[in-house]
């Protein structure tokens, strides 16, 4: 990742652009996946929207590590940085399950149960963090498995694929929340 890192960073673009591109492209994402019920006159089918909006998230996944990898290769890592970074990356988690459910491309109803879970576990890393106990590497879906796994499945042409893909989130993330609670609670 440093030689990718290393070449980002020589455009002289900063970490927080990368951050912000990165955010950019994820509300492209959710918005695509939101078209199949946006507007009546700019329907898309389910199958273009998810794969539209899959190939957006895996771009802005892509972003995510160009961001951490320019800071470091510069010598900017900055509690400032981290904090936008990390406030950004639930905001875009945010818009891609608001995406999916806008586009009933999965149950309205789980798309809120997979986004609550996925918010609770980047919560409990930060409470934990603040009383000073790493859980970074934690637990089997952090934020990059778990948007990989919605990014994934979407790709596949089978109708109802994002419902299933939302389904494993929430199952991924109540599992990581068990596992870091545990560990939280034996370390304190």
């Amino acid at each position: 990742m440093s030689r990718l890192g290393l070449i980002f960073a020589s455009l002289g673009l900063s970490a927080n652009f990368w951050t912000i591109l990165g955010l950019v492209t994820s509300i492209l994402a959710g918005v695509m996946y939101a078209m199949p019920a946006l507007t009546p006159t700019i329907r898309l089918h389910w199958f273009y929207a998810s794969i539209s909006g899959s190939i957006l998230l895996l771009i802005s996944g892509f972003f995510d590590i160009i961001d951490g990898s320019v800071a470091k290769i510069t010598r900017q890592s900055s509690k400032k940085g981290a904090f936008l970074d990390s406030s950004l990356d639930k905001l875009a988690e945010a818009i891609i399950f608001i995406g999916i459910a806008a586009g009933s491309l999965a149950d309205p109803l789980l798309c809120i149960i997979g986004l609550s879970l996925s918010l609770i576990v980047s919560y409990v890393r930060a409470r934990a963090e603040s009383l000073n106990i790493e859980l970074k590497g934690i637990g089997i879906g952090e934020r990059a498995e778990r948007l990989l796994i919605i990014a994934i499945m979407g790709l596949v042409p089978l109708a109802g694929i994002m419902q299933w893909a939302v389904i494993a989130v929430s199952v991924i993330s109540g599992i990581t929340l068990i596992q870091r609670i545990t560990i939280t609670l034996k370390m304190l």
